[in-house]
């Protein structure tokens, strides 16, 4: 009895996941046919910008800030930073003027808007109309019938059977994209990034991948039984990935380049760009500072840091700053230090932590310091006027009529050239008690 109710359970719980794989498939249906239309109305809101700037006898830049303004109306609706706004629209009309096959296939749910950005981002590389529509045909079929990744892996083989340069021709311009990137990733961690030609890159991998089997064969691994070990002894104890990512990381922070531009000779040890060192802005609570708790600490007053590591950098820091926060709201208040630079600016990077426009998180260090009403107009150089926006940003408000108002909070007040209204606060610190308040009578310590 007991096999045959197990069977009738199996059976139950498959019609249960059908059901459910039914479900999934009905909404990826809805959600691409959605896609489709928030594409057609990205290209036209692009075609509205391009339309604009064509109508204005003005440079290549004042123009591009036609699609930034419309952009940053997007965003600010949909919550969405404006830069990667702008970058939609621009796929957007791609896909809507060069591959309407693929356009119509994801309108109708036949493939998802995975598949159908795959398409544009790969077929960048064919100007030619009839190679472009063999591409997408061919394309297209591979799409209907596979995963995205494998779709794109398909469709670089397409685009280098069709494309009329060959590899060499192409690769000197490729290799003018080469550039680094980060990526945050939670949890104090981030990805670094690198484009570099091929041959490079396999050459960095080869090298730090043997640093990393000679490092690990001289390792003394920790005794299986933990008996044997020795207690003054240091085990190393990181796989192979580890040790790569470690020889890299000690190579990028410490190391210097073969030829030295600024010595126009073979780099020292410590002179010339080896001699320029790595800078980190910390805030680190004081209790977390004196090693009574292990939250709080942040990377440019935003992005979290483990308290070991902010403790370590506050060890070995040249100089540092107080600074002090409401005991309520927790907004600063003010800051002082040893030094004596412009308080005011400091005071400004403090409260704003990163660019003031709406979505933008551009660490206030790289901002620039901008009067919200302007000084040619009567407005007053002081942290109720002031406020940091990034060279984007405050060209944007210079040039288009974005006009922010700072409420008393430290609070600014948007409108958008078509009335949009969106208030941007300013940062507050969380801080966390690791213990809860004690009972009356007995004492705060």
């Amino acid at each position: 009895m007991g096999g045959i109710a197990s069977i009738a359970h199996r059976d139950d719980d498959d019609a249960i996941i059908a059901r459910l794989i039914e479900s999934i498939v009905d909404d990826d249906a809805v959600i691409a046919e959605r896609e489709a239309s928030k594409i057609v109305s990205m290209a036209a809101a692009l075609r509205i910008a391009k339309k604009h700037a064509a109508s204005q006898p003005i440079s290549v830049q004042m123009r591009e800030l036609e699609e930034r303004s419309i952009a940053a109306e997007i965003g600010l609706a949909t919550r969405v930073n404006d830069r990667a706004v702008q970058n939609r629209m621009h796929a957007a009309l791609e896909l809507v003027d060069g591959y309407t096959a693929t356009l119509d296939a994801l309108a109708e749910s036949r493939i998802s808007a995975r598949h159908a950005m795959v398409i544009v981002e790969t077929g960048r590389a064919l100007q030619d109309a009839d190679a472009r529509a063999m591409y997408e045909a061919t394309v297209l079929e591979r799409a209907l019938r596979d995963t995205a990744p494998r779709t794109k892996a398909f469709a670089e083989q397409v685009v280098e059977e069709l494309h009329p340069r060959s590899i060499t021709e192409r690769h000197r311009e490729a290799v003018k994209t080469r550039t680094v990137w980060m990526q945050r990733r939670g949890d104090s961690m981030s990805e670094l990034g690198i484009i570099t030609p091929t041959v490079l890159a396999e050459g960095i991998w080869d090298r730090i991948t043997q640093q990393a089997h000679e490092t690990k064969t001289v390792q003394v691994a920790r005794p299986a039984d933990d008996a044997d070990a020795d207690d003054d002894a240091v085990y190393d104890e990181r796989n192979l990935d580890q040790i790569r990512a470690d020889i890299a990381i000690d190579l990028l922070l410490t190391g210097g380049p073969t030829i030295d531009p600024t010595t126009g000779a073979i780099s020292g040890p410590a002179g010339g760009l080896a001699a320029i060192h790595a800078r980190a802005s910390i805030v680190i609570p004081a209790v977390t500072a004196a090693g009574l708790a292990d939250r709080g600490a942040t990377l440019d007053g935003a992005i979290p840091v483990d308290a070991d590591t902010a403790r370590c950098l506050l060890a070995q820091a040249p100089s540092w700053e107080r600074v002090f926060t409401h005991p309520i709201h927790g907004h600063v208040l003010a800051t002082d230090t040893y030094r004596r630079p412009a308080n005011l600016d400091r005071y400004l990077a403090a409260r704003d932590i990163h660019c003031r426009f709406p979505g933008c998180r551009r660490p206030a260090r790289v901002c620039d310091r901008d009067h919200n009403h302007d000084w040619a107009l009567g407005g007053t150089t002081d942290a109720c006027n002031l406020a940091c926006l990034c060279k984007r940003h405050h060209t944007l408000k210079t040039e288009k009529p974005w006009k922010p108002v700072q409420q008393r909070d430290g609070s600014i007040r948007w409108t958008s050239p078509l009335g949009r209204v969106s208030t941007d606060p300013p940062e507050r610190y969380v801080i966390f008690r690791d213990e809860p308040d004690p009972p009356p009578g007995d004492p705060p310590f």
